[in-house]
């Protein structure tokens, strides 16, 4: 539905359609667009599922034909293939804000939990602490696994909303598993000053990078984080079912018990021995066999962040939501849709939620349309702002688009 030539919201619209145009052209990281493939689509989905950078085919082509179709058993020698855990958690790591020898790609984001939290209760091995916290409001799997750890350590699980983390702390806390950014709304919780108070109650914190890593700093050295884990496949765009990773600070690896001691994890993993001796440093994260034509994917993938500050992509982060939230503002009809993402930039992640009453069929009409967002049950539209290729122009697109859609 377009506006008359002359009326205001047709002058509106030049307005923002002017400054996004201005805004791209001062975008420190506009080039980095080129290095994905994209199309006339507004890819609002990044939260969910990156988009293919143009390096990953050639790569993965060339693991399959030459790698595995040539080499075959070779490659875990000549390629590299053995060492890709640790290789790849070391490309991570600056992401994170980590020192290198402290991140292991490989398992799915819920092992890695599993594994973290687990080994967070048998590092502070104290049988008085016995509860482990968790954030009330986290992705589910998170919550399922938490309770599987607690039962398998003897502990009791405490659900508690994230701003009441530090309250519930206690001598009984043996461990904390709290998101860094809520999936649903897009909050960015306190991992600095959290982290501080597990730590004042002599617990353990363990953080899920899964929407912060790739669109903000996360600093877990600085902060001291003791455990954390990550999915690959979001803002890190390293491919549908992309390995996870696991942080394990160093001055807790020489003590990293593993709940699951798998072959790969070993001193002597050749050695064949029956009894198991851990291996030093982040390959104690490791468990069996690596995916390796995911993993190897993810590693091409990450050429796209040669280069790029991690503070320059939380700039524009907070620039494409603020940029959003405005375009919301001046087209969508009051009341058909409201923010539930914070305003305030220090609690804010890289995405923008909006309650609207009708999510479902609203974003099943928006990409029909060519704006790609998600919603979650029951009223929760969810668009994902990747620095790394989302445009101005898009954000503007899609505000737009959203309008006519709940003008309709």
């Amino acid at each position: 539905m377009s506006e008359p030539s002359g009326s205001p919201r047709h002058a509106e619209r030049s307005k923002l359609v002017d400054r996004a145009r201005k805004l791209d052209a001062g975008d420190e990281l506009r080039a980095k667009r080129e290095e994905f493939v994209l199309d006339d689509t507004v890819y609002l989905d990044g939260n969910s599922l990156g988009a293919l950078p143009r390096a990953v085919p050639a790569r993965v082509a060339d693991v399959v034909a030459r790698e595995w179709g040539e080499l075959r058993i070779r490659s875990w020698t000549e390629s590299g293939w053995w060492t890709a855990p640790e290789r790849i958690g070391d490309r991570i790591a600056p992401l994170i804000g980590a020192a290198p020898g402290q991140v292991v790609v490989g398992d799915s984001t819920s092992v890695n939990i599993f594994k973290a939290l687990v080994a967070a209760v048998r590092l502070v091995d104290d049988d008085t602490r016995d509860e482990i916290l968790v954030d009330a409001t986290t992705f589910p799997t998170d919550g399922y696994i938490a309770e599987s750890a607690a039962r398998m350590t003897g502990r009791r699980l405490v659900p508690v909303a994230p701003g009441e983390l530090a309250s519930a702390l206690g001598p009984r806390t043996a461990a904390a598993l709290v998101n860094h950014v809520d999936y649903r709304a897009g909050c960015l919780h306190d991992l600095p000053g959290l982290t501080a108070a597990v730590h004042d109650a002599g617990a353990l914190a363990v953080w899920d990078l899964c929407h912060s890593a790739g669109a903000l700093p996360v600093d877990v050295d600085a902060h001291g984080v003791d455990l954390a884990v990550g999915c690959t496949y979001k803002y890190l765009n390293g491919g549908p079912g992309s390995p996870a990773y696991l942080y394990v600070r160093a001055g807790h690896q020489e003590r990293f018990d593993s709940p699951l001691p798998g072959w790969n994890s070993h001193a002597d993993p050749f050695g064949m021995t029956a009894g198991y001796v851990p291996a030093a440093g982040a390959p104690r994260g490791r468990v069996g066999t690596p995916d390796i034509l995911s993993m190897l994917a993810l590693e091409a993938a990450l050429d796209v962040w040669d280069g790029v500050r991690i503070e320059a992509v939380r700039a524009k982060s907070l620039a494409l939501t603020d940029f959003f939230l405005e375009c919301v503002e001046a087209y969508v009809p009051k009341g058909r849709a409201e923010s539930v993402t914070p305003a305030a930039h220090p609690e804010r992640g890289s995405q923008v939620s909006l309650r609207c009453a009708d999510a479902a069929a609203v974003m099943e009409r928006l990409i029909a349309r060519g704006v790609v967002g998600d919603h979650r049950r029951p009223d929760i539209l969810r668009f994902g702002f990747t620095p790394l290729y989302v445009s101005f122009a898009d954000v503007e697109r899609a505000g737009a688009v959203l309008g006519e859609v709940l003008s309709a």
